[in-house]
């Protein structure tokens, strides 16, 4: 593993608190990307020094910090401009990488499918691309280690109109990735299939409970970013509706907006759902300011007008009592009492937005049983011997092609 030093710059807006938990955080990911945390070095600040970030007495103190500890990598907690990535390379001779190109380079391992590895290619070939003339021997990439992975050396140590003409043509693919995604969508409205998707912050529990609900088997690990490829499978709730749940990738914190961009063809899954579960970890001491990022960000993505369950994960590790808001669930993903009642509490937070039904169904009529059966949520269903038809009540979403035939029944 790679020795890491840590840098932080504490503004006038950031509490100590506040700094203390960003680099907390910038640690748990340098671990997930495969380094070791030898020390943190941190320095108040009015704003960051325009040449190099942070003042020259800290310069020096982490210089002989490096020469004492041996560290090969310096990891500062903001996003660095070229310029001060540049200075900072030639002063200090080490691997110098900033927040956001630690977050590439995890989501660059963690990437499998092929639309993943192209969102990341296209997202790190952007940060890259105004810094061709500044990282110096961070370019050669003669080491490998954290902040190295993704596009290879080749094409990063060409000129700027191959990168700038690979990116138009990474984008020109996932175009064609969101259409494709679009015509699923439709395709599944057509079928009257119901979307819930899993959001939160990263490492809160969406992959256990998302596996737990589906027996998908997908990668659930404690690290940051443990599901960057979205993933959707049935499920089915306490009264026989399936409907179809997806995990996507975590948020966090000064999420970088080329990876927002990059991934939104991903989290457009989130947009086009019925019902979204937002997961917070109720152990973590940091759950209000992960809770608000996640409703930033779906802000951003324009999903905020969406119906939201919130979850609140991993009670079996809170330590001191906690009561959960009004509205939403407290549970324990690995618990068989509290995966039923959470899927008791998605049925009733569908029913909300869909419409009572009444009618007579065939006997005969076994498809359309089926359908409802799946895809709608069932009350009362009694054989109607004299009739030889079935009386059926339920609730259906009324936009829905089976909806327009039960409700003119």
């Amino acid at each position: 593993m790679e020795n890491v030093i840590l840098v932080g710059c504490q503004l006038p807006d950031m509490t100590d608190d506040h700094l203390q938990l960003s680099l907390e955080e910038l640690s748990a990911l340098t671990k997930t990307a495969g380094g070791q945390v030898v020390s943190v070095l941190s320095q108040k600040r009015p704003k960051p020094d325009t040449a190099t970030y942070i003042g020259k007495g800290k310069i020096q103190e982490l210089e002989s910090l490096i020469n004492q500890l041996g560290a090969e990598t310096i990891v500062f907690n903001d996003e660095l401009s070229p310029g001060q990535q540049g200075r900072l390379s030639q002063l200090l001779q080490v691997k110098i990488i900033d927040r956001t190109q630690l977050i590439l380079d995890i989501f660059a391992i963690r990437a499998r499918s092929r639309e993943g590895k192209l969102q990341v290619e296209k997202a790190q070939l952007q940060y890259l691309l105004p810094r061709l003339s500044g990282i110096g021997v961070n370019l050669s990439r003669l080491g490998g280690g954290i902040g190295t992975r993704g596009p290879g050396e080749t094409k990063l140590e060409t000129d700027r109109r191959y990168i700038r003409n690979r990116i138009k043509d990474i984008g020109n693919q996932l175009d064609n990735v969101v259409r494709h995604r679009e015509r699923y969508r439709v395709r599944r409205a057509a079928k009257n299939q119901c979307q819930i998707a899993l959001v939160g912050y990263t490492n809160a529990g969406k992959s256990t409970i998302f596996n737990q609900l589906t027996a998908a088997g997908t990668y659930e690990e404690n690290q940051l970013f443990a599901t960057l490829d979205p993933l959707t499978r049935k499920v089915r709730l306490t009264g026989g509706f399936t409907c179809l749940l997806s995990d996507t990738v975590g948020f966090i914190q000064d999420l970088p907006t080329q990876l927002v961009a990059a991934f939104r063809s991903t989290l457009e899954e989130v947009v086009g759902a019925q019902l979204i579960l937002h997961v917070i970890d109720a152990s973590d001491p940091d759950l209000s300011v992960h809770e608000e990022t996640v409703h930033e960000l779906l802000a951003q993505l324009g999903a905020d007008t969406i119906p939201v369950l919130t979850v609140y994960n991993k009670k079996d590790l809170v330590k001191v009592p906690f009561i959960a808001p009004a509205g939403s669930i407290y549970i324990s993903a690995r618990d068989a009492a509290d995966r039923l009642k959470l899927l008791e509490r998605i049925q009733a937070c569908l029913v909300e937005q869909m419409v009572p039904y009444h009618c007579m169904i065939a006997a005969e009529d076994g498809t359309l049983l089926y359908q409802i059966e799946m895809h709608s949520v069932i009350q009362k269903r009694v054989f109607n011997e004299a009739q030889q038809a079935y009386e059926v009540e339920g609730y259906v979403f009324p936009e829905t092609p089976l909806a327009s035939r039960l409700l003119t029944k």
